[in-house]
């Protein structure tokens, strides 16, 4: 499965699902709206939301392999 979400600490978040090694920053975001709006675009990519990343600076995606 894909995941996206928004957080102000992508290097806490990155530890906290155990490293994954395709973990990525893919934006940087000066404010809440375009943070969301990106949001949206991922999850109509097919991206499920990750939510544990509280806050809205960055925007990442991961994937688990089951």
């Amino acid at each position: 499965m894909k995941y996206s979400g928004l957080t102000d600490e992508p290097k806490k978040i990155k530890a906290e699902h155990g490293n994954p090694g395709d973990f990525k920053v893919m934006q940087q975001f000066t404010s809440e709206a375009s943070a969301r709006q990106w949001e949206k675009r991922m999850y109509a990519h097919g991206y499920e939301q990750d939510k544990k990343g509280t806050g809205w600076k960055y925007g990442y995606t991961f994937s688990v392999r089951h």
